[in-house]
Order: C-alpha cells, then sequence, then structure tokens
C-alpha cells in the first residue's frame, strides 16, 4: 500500500498556488455555471502563478538534492470539480511542477482532506478553511495577496512568529489581559519552565528533520525565529527550543520593533505570524501567511457579538 511516510507534506490550495483572480471574480458575479464553462474553455490556457508558487517550487526542487529521494510532497487540495480543476493540472504541468496527488471536492470546503494526506502544514487563500485545519491540529495559514517579487536563492528560508504560532498563547494571553510589566514579570518567574506548543512546532520539527539530511552548510532550508520578546523575555524561549530538542538557525528578540527591515535582512521566502496587523506590514515585502490562532483571533462568531478579532469577518464562500 502506498504511504507518505516520513515525506515532508504540505498541502495547498489552488487560488493560492496559482492567480485565480479572474476567474473567482467570474464565479462571484456570474455563479457556477459560468465560472465551470469559463475554466473549461481555458483549460489549456496556463494559469498564472499566484503568491504561494515560489515557496512550492522552493521545497520541491530539495528532491532534486536528495538523488531521487522524495522527501517532499505537495498536495493540491480545490473547491474545484475534477472537470473544472483540468486547468489546474495542466498549469501544474506547464510549469513542471511534480505535483501527483489532489482532492477537488466539488464546491465543498477541501480543508478535511488535509489530516488524511498527512499534511504537516495547510496553504490556503481560505481564512475560514484555515481556521478548520488548526482545530485539527495542523499548521495552517491564510496566505496575503502580495504580488512581492520573490528572491532567486536555491536556499529556503523560513520566518516564524513565536507566541501563538510556534509557541502555545499562554504568554500572550498575560501581556494582552496585564500588560507588559506583568507578561515580562511571568516570564522570568517562569523562565525554565517550556512553553506549551503552537499550531506549527510539528511543522517547525518536520522541516529539522529534513534539514538533518544536509551538512549545516549545504542545507536547503533555514529557519528564523522572529518575535517581538526581548531580554528578560527571551530565556524561556530558547530553553522551551531546548527542551524541545529544536534547533532554529537564527533567532531575532526584537523588543516590539517593527519586523519587516529585520524579514528583508534575513531574506525570508515566507513569513507566519498571528498577529494580522504584522501580516498587513510584512506582505508587500515578503509573501506572508496569517495563522488565525490564539487569543488576537478570536472566532468570527465572538467578533460579531463584541470582540474585535483581527480576522473577524465574513468569509464569502468561494471555488479555490
Amino acid at each position: 500500500m502506498a504511504s507518505l511516510g516520513d515525506k515532508l507534506v504540505i498541502a495547498i490550495s489552488s487560488r493560492a498556488l496559482f492567480d485565480m483572480r479572474d476567474s473567482h471574480r467570474v464565479y462571484e458575479e456570474q455563479g457556477l455555471a459560468a465560472y465551470s464553462q469559463y475554466q473549461v474553455e481555458r483549460e489549456e490556457q496556463p494559469l498564472e502563478p499566484g503568491d504561494a508558487f515560489p515557496l512550492v517550487r522552493k521545497l520541491l526542487a530539495i528532491n532534486d538534492k536528495l538523488d531521487g529521494d522524495q522527501r517532499v510532497e505537495v498536495i493540491l487540495l480545490s473547491r474545484n470539480s475534477a472537470d473544472t480543476g483540468l486547468r489546474v493540472f495542466n498549469s501544474m504541468a506547464h510549469y513542471g511542477l511534480p505535483i501527483a496527488r489532489a482532492a477537488f471536492s466539488g464546491g465543498e470546503s477541501p480543508y478535511r482532506y488535509v489530516k488524511a494526506f498527512g499534511s504537516h502544514l495547510f496553504l490556503s487563500a481560505d481564512a475560514e478553511d484555515v481556521r478548520s485545519a488548526l482545530d485539527q491540529g495542523v499548521a495552517a495559514a491564510t496566505f496575503i495577496p502580495s504580488g512581492v517579487k520573490h528572491n532567486d536563492d536555491e536556499q529556503l528560508r523560513f520566518a516564524f512568529d513565536g507566541d501563538a504560532v510556534l509557541f502555545s498563547d499562554e504568554a500572550e494571553r498575560i501581556y494582552k489581559s496585564d500588560g507588559l510589566e506583568a507578561f515580562t514579570a511571568a516570564e522570568q518567574a517562569a523562565a525554565k519552565q517550556p512553553l506549551s506548543g503552537g499550531p506549527f512546532k510539528q511543522f517547525l520539527a518536520a522541516l529539522q528533520r529534513l534539514q538533518a539530511e544536509f551538512s549545516q552548510s549545504e542545507a536547503p532550508i533555514r529557519t528564523a525565529l522572529v518575535t517581538a520578546r526581548s531580554a528578560p523575555a527571551h530565556e524561556r524561549v530558547i530553553r522551551t527550543l531546548r527542551a524541545w530538542n529544536i534547533r532554529i538557525d537564527e533567532s531575532l528578540f526584537l523588543g516590539g520593533l517593527d519586523k519587516v527591515d529585520f524579514l528583508k535582512a534575513y531574506g525570508a521566502d515566507v513569513f507566519f505570524d498571528d498577529q494580522r496587523g504584522h501580516c498587513d506590514l510584512a506582505a508587500p515585502e515578503i509573501a506572508t501567511g496569517h495563522v488565525p490562532h490564539g487569543v488576537a483571533n478570536p472566532r468570527p462568531d465572538a467578533a460579531l457579538s463584541g470582540s474585535s478579532g483581527s480576522d473577524a469577518k465574513d468569509v464569502a464562500e468561494d471555488l479555490d
């Protein structure tokens, strides 16, 4: 029986992989029948690359460095039917993307297949699908449209926020409710107590397993923690990663400074943060994924009753 085994598995929606704004506009303005006709009539016309396309291309290129050992698998998930999704498959073939597995859910949300495929990460343009994947315990992020130019360096550089992304939001809750002084005091008191894992802990661990197959100087993946924390709140983070036996290549403790210039200096290919405001600042410069998790991201139904979540807005049904 076929198995994805110990591969790094990334699930991605077609609207994150390709620029489908024109076809999605047809769906919103004219309905499903017009959308289907639009896609079938253009199924030999390749879609333009989307915001996550460079990331996917770099991930798949890692297999070429392992003498044919296919250690990275990308899965396509789409609300299209297989019939209208033929254009997506043709586009992947046109760009030489070796993506063989896909789920076309015919108008329903495809997130339910994320865990079935054993995915370590799910990237989508749909915030509700991302929330649902996070609820299943899978690292997930909403890709924010940017049109940013990507660097051509072969090395793939990931940047992660700390609290509510790599770590739980337990410390951030104290900051939100009681302020910076209380947060700092609590972190000093718990400096030797590891933080609980956040939604991206297992993805970071999977990246490290892949990095371990290369010498440190030749690793095609580099990781960075980019956090608003500073001393003395740094110690708990360092001890947490040590307790997890996870190495991160670079750690930036910025003490509240704007992250964008540091992300550019690091050369990030993609940045993951739970704070939508931070994501919106970074997106024009770096491919960015919003992680709608933790105290900064109450559920939309809670926001409608008075909370002020950064991602609390109605999400229209769409085809991705």
